[in-house]
């Protein structure tokens, strides 16, 4: 563990890696893995504190010692109050490049601290209903037919399931969640698809298996074959890698119908909440998404959920270490905690 402690007001910055583990091997297109590593971050400030998060999974590229020799240059001490949320972390960003989800922990546990100064949720400061929050996707990895129909059926309570794709078996993989339950279904290929004509004649298939939206179905770098697919699509096309942080959003504006934000790719709730005015303001749609996190991480991207058009908030869902809680599931409908900060209490 290390502390840094600000001269001025004693705002004081202390981070602990921590490995998240999976209830199942979790597959995805480009790999599968049973851990998640995670750096669990504090600031406080007087007698309060606020905590933050900074998940890394593989494809990010980030570690426990990136994030560690990043968050070990991070100095607090020229600024004399927590308060001063965009000058910390404006500060924050030029320290180094990239460092996205070190740098989220950063942020998520600045606006938690300031949330409880405030003694308010953060969707209450941003003037956010959280009835209008909607139901989580819950995320079914690659896998063989007989796993795929018993994570289905662990979470029958679920609206909508986000299926992944990309692993060769896309149509088995449909057709195991059909044969257990017929709620909506999204899906996921994670760049996993190489040929635009195929991956046209699938989504035209999915979307007649009850499929609402498909995440990012040939590589980032295929712009023109994506744009041309978004263009014949019958369902929303939505950027996952293709979309980062706020520089990306119009990059990827008329290639794709929607973006998928999630904190860890773009640094935290002030750029993903820019993120959101952008997409909004470019006639995008929304998705509010999450790594594999603990509870922490995931509540504090709900408190932006009300402002989505889909969420898949279920990362703290998929562990069986969970540190903290917050958010909660009922009936498949995300429930923002009504206490200040993100609204997360540590077990």
């Amino acid at each position: 563990m290390t502390r840094k402690k600000g001269r001025n007001a004693g705002i004081t910055l202390r981070f602990e890696p921590y490995e998240l583990h999976l209830k199942h091997v979790f597959t995805i297109a480009s790999g599968s893995r049973t851990t998640t590593p995670v750096m669990i971050t504090t600031i406080s400030w007087n007698d309060l504190e606020g905590y933050g998060e900074a998940s890394m999974p593989p494809y990010l590229g980030e570690s426990h010692a990136t994030a560690q020799a990043f968050l070990s240059k991070v100095d607090l001490s020229p600024f004399s109050s927590p308060f001063l949320i965009e000058d910390i972390l404006t500060y924050v960003n030029r320290i180094a490049p990239g460092n996205y989800a070190a740098k989220a922990s950063v942020d998520i546990a600045l606006h938690d601290l300031v949330g409880k100064l405030m003694q308010q949720p953060w969707h209450r400061i941003w003037g956010l209903n959280p009835e209008h929050a909607p139901n989580t996707s819950y995320t079914i990895g690659i896998d063989k037919p007989d796993v795929v129909k018993e994570k289905v059926r662990e979470a029958s309570g679920f609206k909508i399931f986000k299926v992944k794709l990309g692993g060769g078996n896309d149509k088995e993989m449909i057709e195991a969640v059909r044969s257990v339950t017929q709620v909506p279904l999204g899906v996921d290929v994670n760049q996993g698809w190489k040929d635009r004509n195929q991956a046209l004649d699938m989504i035209h298939w999915l979307s007649e298996q009850g499929v609402i939206y498909i995440e990012q179905p040939m590589s980032k770098m295929a712009v023109d074959d994506i744009a041309w697919i978004t263009g014949q699509s019958p369902i929303p096309v939505i950027a996952d890698e293709a979309v980062q942080t706020p520089a990306d959003v119009e990059k990827v504006y008329g290639a794709y119908s929607g973006i998928n934000i999630k904190l860890m790719k773009c640094g935290g709730l002030r750029a993903a909440y820019t993120m959101v005015n952008m997409a909004r303001a470019l006639g995008l749609k929304v998705m509010i998404g999450c790594m594999t996190e603990t509870s922490c991480a995931v509540t504090a991207a709900s408190q932006l959920s009300p402002l989505a058009d889909w969420a898949d908030l279920d990362g703290n869902l998929l562990i069986s270490n969970d540190l903290f809680e917050g958010v909660r599931i009922s009936a498949g409908k995300v429930l923002i905690p009504d206490l200040p900060g993100i609204g997360v209490r540590k077990i």
